[in-house]
């Protein structure tokens, strides 16, 4: 049933560090889930300095999945938005042709915070991949949420456990939140060609095996469930594979040619800065390594 073991590995973003867990050398993807962030639990204290935020960058070809357990995040984007988000929120932004935007953390910088969630990248299918930018807030309604047999479950994007998120996605996916009581059993949704889940916090069972916080379990297509060994947060997510991709620094595409131009672009000042936030940038890299290898 399980057919990879992914730990975190810890990466400094300049202010903060986070758990990388995807990309991953042995797979690149999930469904369509090109990138996954596990940002904390990080304490914040009042007056953090700005370094700690993450300035005006950019993307194309693929939509950002913010998702927080504890927290406020402003974000601010080159089409207007200016939206912050706190737990149990969504944040869906889908770069398509081309999008810049920044993560702050003004709440913190007032009254101290505790930030903890999920940055995940969903890549977009080859169709779409040109589209034109969007940003979206999701809460409440747009964000079902369920309690069974001590399993607690907010819907994030997609279907799954029969419902349908309020998010517009470009392809078959589903992604959720499960907070699970000790000793409780949790179905992990099927139909779908990849999945896996992420232990957040706590620590779950499966396959006669533990496994804790920081670790994503890739499965099989076979039906399957997880046990809490204690009080855990699990977040489960995975769809229909949208072909091979290419990955260079914030930019996803299936062209190499694509992301060359993108970096052109960024580099030129071609690529608008968010009105609201507009007086400093995060640089393309002056060496930037060559695009990473096809991911499927």
């Amino acid at each position: 049933m399980i057919e990879l073991i992914i730990e975190q590995r810890r990466r400094n973003l300049g202010g903060f560090e986070v758990g990388r867990v995807l990309p991953f050398a042995k797979r690149r993807m999930v469904g369509p889930f090109i990138f996954f962030d596990h940002i904390g639990p990080l304490d914040l204290a009042p007056g953090v300095d700005r370094g700690v935020d993450v300035r005006p960058h950019p993307h194309i070809g693929l939509s950002t999945v913010t998702y927080l357990f504890s927290g406020e995040i402003m974000h601010r984007d080159s089409l207007g938005y200016e939206q912050a988000i706190r737990p149990q929120e969504v944040n869906w932004m889908t770069a398509g042709r081309g999008v810049t935007h920044s993560e702050r953390f003004e709440h913190a910088r007032v009254h101290g915070d505790r930030l903890h969630g999920v940055q995940a990248w969903v890549a977009l299918p080859t169709e779409h991949e040109e589209v034109a930018p969007s940003f979206s807030h999701h809460a409440g309604l747009d964000l079902p949420q369920w309690s069974d047999a001590g399993v607690h479950g907010q819907l994030i994007a997609g279907g799954a456990y029969g419902l349908t998120a309020g998010a517009e996605t470009h392809s078959p996916l589903f992604y959720a939140h499960l907070d699970i009581e000790p000793g409780a059993t949790a179905e992990i949704p099927g139909g779908h060609k990849e999945r896996a889940l992420y232990v957040a916090t706590g620590a779950v069972e499966l396959d006669g095996a533990r496994y804790g916080a920081g670790v994503m379990l890739v499965l099989g297509a076979a039906a399957s469930r997880v046990r809490a060994v204690e009080r855990s947060a699990v977040m489960m997510l995975g769809g229909e594979p949208v072909g091979e991709r290419f990955i260079h620094w914030n930019f996803v595409s299936s062209s190499k040619d694509r992301l060359a131009q993108a970096a052109s672009d960024w580099k030129a000042g071609r690529m608008k800065l968010p009105d609201a936030d507009d007086e400093e940038f995060i640089p393309l890299p002056d060496e930037p390594s060559p695009p990473a290898p096809p991911m499927s």
